[in-house]
């Protein structure tokens, strides 16, 4: 059986390629940058204060100077004053541009003021004081965000003040979930006592939404003409096919060879973990397909293990990798690399440690609702002890 390491190289090497398109600003929160945000001027675009107070000539003050007849007073968003006397002073608020023949600035903590005269009572060491510079931040057209960053409000005022308000952006990837069962009938139906309601494809739906991906899903029979047909028109439609069920090697279990006869080339079936193993990966062109175990913690956790690498790799993320300290010792009795459900908490150290979460296998739909992620077991060992740390993958 193929590992769990060799499965996400295999899909992590078998990424996509995203299109793009622009959207205006106010649309694109959440999405992922597909061009770079460079200053289209000087960041900030004048010397500018930084401190409600006084602007002074340094110089003055190193004579011994230490009160200042206030000449005028200057305001953020009107034009830059000039200072023509050195012995007086220019009273200035918080962006104002530095006023021309000043070079520091005084706060109001630090001065008195009587009769439009300003004395100084904490003198400063040097000069400079209290004055962003031109140019400090940023200079113009230096790279302020790198394309393939996730679109967040601090991108979004980065891009309003460089006067972005169309910006380049990956589109939206475009999947479908489909689910096969003669035993699954649609969530508004009552169910028979041999069927039960669908549930993949509405957490799937709600993963693959919360991750930015557009997301359609469907039921269909266990008929391998209609899988094999609706599978030849959504590798069409979509960029990648997610399906739930149908993969094992049961009489019923259609879909590996309907796949294979719609030309999508499989790289590999069966995965050395639990749960998940009947997990099968495949691709035709720039499409992928994703046949998950039908059982819902199979299937959660496999579309949260696998899938969300291969989309951040597709789109140039990075992905999260967090670990956790086992909070008690357990004991794995298979030659499998195991996905234990687990509730987080903070340890005394401040660490995030996994609790296990006894569930009732993989069919146990419930037991995803007590817990928090799966924490990869690696293959190996039989007894896990409390404190040993392991990759854990996050769901809530």
């Amino acid at each position: 059986m193929t590992t769990v390491e060799q499965a996400e190289e295999i899909i992590l090497n078998n990424k996509i390629n995203i299109a793009t398109e622009k959207l205006a600003i106010a649309e694109v929160l959440g999405r992922v940058l597909a061009e770079d945000l460079k200053a289209d001027r000087d960041f900030p675009p004048f010397d500018r204060v930084s401190m409600d107070g006084i602007a002074v000539a340094y110089a003055q003050i190193k004579k011994g100077q230490t009160s200042f007849s206030i000449a005028q007073t200057a305001a953020a968003g009107k034009p830059q004053t000039i200072l023509d006397n050195p012995e007086h002073c220019v009273e200035v608020m918080t962006g104002t541009m530095l006023p021309v023949g000043t070079d520091t600035v005084i706060r109001y903590e630090d001065i008195s003021i009587k009769d439009r005269v300003a004395t100084i009572e904490l003198i400063p060491a040097k000069a400079g004081l209290n004055i962003h510079g031109k140019g400090i931040d940023k200079k113009q057209n230096e790279l302020i965000v790198a394309k393939g960053r996730k679109i967040s409000p601090a991108e979004i005022g980065i891009a309003a003040t460089i006067g972005k308000n169309e910006i380049l952006v990956q589109k939206r990837v475009k999947a479908i979930v489909i689910s096969t069962g003669e035993e699954i009938v649609p969530v508004t139906t009552t169910p028979l006592p041999h069927q039960i309601r669908t549930s993949n494809s509405y957490a799937l739906q709600a993963c693959l939404k919360n991750w930015g991906v557009e997301a359609d899903t469907v039921l269909l029979p266990d008929s391998q003409e209609i899988i094999e047909q609706k599978i030849g028109e959504y590798l069409d439609r979509y960029d990648v096919l997610i399906l739930s069920g149908g993969v094992s090697a049961g009489k019923f279990d259609f879909v590996p060879q309907s796949l294979e006869n719609q030309g999508v080339l499989k790289l590999f079936h069966k995965v050395s973990q639990r749960p998940g193993k009947p997990f099968w990966f495949g691709v035709k062109g720039e499409k992928a397909v994703f046949a998950l175990p039908g059982n819902p913690v199979s299937t959660f956790m496999c579309l949260r293990r696998y899938f969300k690498p291969w989309l951040d790799a597709s789109q140039g993320l990075e992905t999260e990798r967090i670990t956790a300290e086992l909070g008690k010792d357990f004991v794995v009795r298979f030659e499998l690399t195991f996905f234990l459900q687990v509730k987080l908490e903070k340890s005394e150290t401040g660490n995030w440690k996994a609790m296990p979460i006894e569930g009732n296998g993989s069919g146990d739909l419930a037991s995803l609702v007590e817990a928090d992620a799966f924490m990869e077991l690696p293959l190996g060992k039989e007894l896990y002890k409390a404190g040993e740390k392991y990759n854990v993958w996050l769901y809530r």
